[in-house]
């Protein structure tokens, strides 16, 4: 098998009701939709353990295209194929881009509460609540450039509409889920959004996916990102 189980590589299955696991890693009891066959589970924490790393990627960084980052978000050690760090990953490549691309905000703010925020979608959230966590991650953003709070108007409006397009286009798709394809539809549809919406203009590039072989779910030629020799 491919990655699957981050402690012995076997597959991962998905229960229908929670139970009570204990992380193989740091021991800490929680109930869980999710484990693999050989019954080790890791916690949202552990899976996302070096995630602060992205913050010298995205602090140093100069690119407005929130694709070129996000890639090299993904190539850092700690990132694996599927896993709650991209709820994370998402709103902080749009974040780097759009400030790069003009956008006034405080960078190294906007990623911490992007952190904090992120860190509270659970990985599986796609197939457990019915919304992926890279698409909530586009809403996430467009919340924090906005200022948007419960009590707010227009921001609040905005923030929830990003995060409706982000997954429409993830359903249109369909599954079964795919981490890095989540991720680059929530991304190419905040770009549209935010020249729309905020005036500011991010710069797009063609996206193939370099990450098929590590998928044992991979779709192929349904992707819409698939290696253009694969289709």
């Amino acid at each position: 098998m491919k990655e699957e189980c981050l402690i012995c590589k076997a597959p991962l299955e998905y229960l229908k009701e929670d139970i009570l696991m204990e992380c193989a890693i740091c021991h800490k009891k929680e109930l869980s939709k999710t484990k693999c066959v050989n019954g080790h589970y890791v916690c949202n924490d552990c899976h996302t353990k070096g995630i602060d790393s992205i913050f010298g990627v995205c602090l140093s960084e100069t690119s407005k295209d929130p694709v070129e980052i996000l890639n090299k978000m993904m190539k850092l050690p700690f990132c694996h194929m599927h896993g709650p760090e991209h709820h994370i990953m998402v709103g902080a490549a749009l974040l780097t881009a759009y400030r790069n691309a003009g956008g006034d905000i405080d960078l190294s703010k906007a990623l911490t509460e992007m952190k904090n925020r992120g860190q509270s979608v659970p990985g599986g959230a796609c197939g457990f609540w019915g919304a992926c966590g890279a698409g909530i991650s586009s809403g996430m953003f467009i919340s924090i450039i906005s200022g948007s709070t419960p009590l707010a108007g227009e921001p609040f409006a905005l923030s929830h509409k990003m995060t409706s397009k982000s997954l429409d286009e993830i359903g249109s798709v369909g599954g079964p889920r795919c981490c890095k394809r989540d991720s680059y539809l929530s991304i190419s549809a905040a770009i549209d959004f935010v020249k729309q919406h905020f005036g500011v203009e991010m710069e797009s590039s063609d996206i193939i996916c370099t990450f098929s072989s590590k998928n044992n779910q991979c779709i192929g030629k349904h992707c819409p990102f698939a290696d253009i020799h694969d289709k």
